[in-house]
């Protein structure tokens, strides 16, 4: 009787009876459809999609401004207010959406579930290659910090659209770490590369990978040569233990990682429009590709099995990015 007029020893007995643990962890997936509603995020770059994040170019394009041709660089731009569209000709606005257009039509065949970015700034011309301003990983999403001034800022709407989804963002890139998501890959459920350099540091990948390893995933930090800006350049994962790649652009170290693996990769042939690179795997074995393929290539795609289809993409890429940097699944089915 005493007990029960005693409300510090009720209120014990309510937690403990209660008490939700720490088991079992926060990615398990009944914790999140219990929580969350869905099983969001993804541990591979092959497995069925099953929602992705896209946004259609729109007025921020309007930024780029016809008179501001910088001849030595070939780009149009402004260094004064830090925007610059790297092509000979002025951005073909209605082509560039009507190829995207293409692009979600295709997504959508397959039965994918596409979430559009809110709120995209005026001046961020970049803003349709959703794949940088995010990384997808168990249970959820790592918000990125953009290493290219033109780009800093998107993290902005790409954290408000992700709440609106109801995406858990696990971390924020912080500090002094920088890290864009073309530069990150997923090898296997077990495995993780990010490759560093312009737009990557040591320190934001790092901090990426504080997050894996309490996954129980691994992660392999590669060196890009050069001034080559994202791995998604040069790598893609096209099926299980199947990558398509061009040797060039990737360290030997990475290839010989690779085969203790126990991934196999076909090398592009030489005379590919260097995007075909930059496909999407909709699926294990699945591509969705822009036009620019030799028939070498294809011919060693289809030996593997791997099916495709083409899509024309040259108006978008002309800003600097492809399908793959035009996209980021948010659901992927495990492999």
């Amino acid at each position: 009787m005493a007990n029960d007029a005693n409300p510090h020893w009720i209120y014990n007995q309510t937690i403990k009876t209660f008490a939700a643990g720490a088991n079992p962890p926060f990615e398990d997936e009944g914790e999140l459809m219990k929580s969350w509603g869905a099983v969001w995020g993804i541990d591979n770059d092959v497995g069925r999609i099953r929602s992705i994040l896209v946004h259609r170019p729109g007025p921020e394009m309007n930024i780029v401004d016809p008179k501001k041709r910088i001849a030595e660089i070939g780009s149009f731009g402004d260094p004064a207010t830090g925007w610059y569209f790297q092509s000979d000709t002025p951005p073909d606005i209605p082509g560039m959406q009507k190829q995207h257009d293409g692009m979600v039509a295709a997504l959508k065949a397959e039965g994918i579930d596409v979430h559009f970015v809110d709120g995209v700034d005026n001046t961020r011309l970049k803003s349709v290659y959703t794949r940088d301003p995010l990384i997808m990983v168990k249970g959820g999403a790592i918000v990125c910090r953009m290493g290219a001034r033109i780009r800093r800022g998107e993290e902005l709407a790409i954290t408000r659209t992700l709440a609106k989804i109801g995406v858990p963002i696990l971390r924020t890139i912080s500090g002094a770490g920088v890290m864009e998501g073309g530069s990150f890959a997923w090898l296997n459920d077990k495995t993780c590369a990010i490759g560093v350099g312009v737009r990557v540091n040591r320190e934001g990948a790092e901090q990426v990978g504080e997050v894996l390893r309490r996954q129980g995933v691994e992660l392999l930090i590669i060196d890009l040569p050069g001034y080559d800006i994202h791995i998604d350049v040069s790598f893609l994962m096209i099926d299980k233990d199947l990558a398509l790649l061009n040797p060039s652009g990737l360290p030997f170290s990475f290839l010989e990682e690779l085969k203790a693996r126990g991934i196999h990769y076909i090398e592009l042939d030489p005379a590919d429009d260097g995007w075909i690179n930059n496909s999407l795997a909709i699926a294990p074995g699945k591509l969705l590709m822009p036009e620019g393929a030799s028939n070498r290539t294809l011919d060693r795609l289809a030996k593997h099995g791997v099916t495709w289809t083409t899509l024309p993409y040259r108006e978008v890429q002309k800003n600097g990015g492809g399908i793959h940097c035009s996209t980021t699944p948010l659901r992927r089915d495990p492999v």
